[in-house]
């Protein structure tokens, strides 16, 4: 009766364990937004040239693969940059991985405009852009 037991505790384990419970599998791919450890803001720019800076961070792992950038003008002055990973879930290697994006801005009025650098957990990294006439 015990080697029942347990024979039974076994497969009840062995079948919680093998069972899909809606989590991610090997395989799939998620959208993550990621945060940036610094932004690199050229100088020079006119209100005639495309502005644009380059976004440096690191992804944890090698799951970890660049999608791009969104760009929203929230006002004139005011620019939030959102940088995109793409994640495949399954092994990966343990290793730190550093990328970086050149963010198009477009054209900019003349004057002093801050950049968000948003993170997905609604904080940011604002800098200052200078457009010259």
């Amino acid at each position: 009766m015990k080697t029942f037991s347990m024979i039974l505790a076994t497969a009840v384990t062995a079948a919680l364990f093998f069972t899909n419970t809606g989590h991610a599998k090997d395989g799939d791919v998620h959208e993550k937004v990621i945060g940036v450890n610094d932004v690199y803001l050229p100088s020079g720019f006119d209100s005639r040239s495309d502005a644009f800076v380059v976004a440096n961070g690191w992804f944890p792992h090698s799951c970890y693969k660049l999608k791009g950038a969104e760009v929203e003008h929230v006002g004139t002055a005011l620019h939030q940059v959102t940088i995109k990973a793409l994640v495949t879930e399954g092994l990966c290697l343990t290793v730190i991985i550093p990328f970086h994006k050149e963010v198009q801005l477009g054209k900019l009025a003349v004057g002093e405009h801050s950049i968000r650098m948003m993170n997905g957990d609604g904080t940011y990294m604002e800098k200052q852009l200078t457009i010259e006439q």
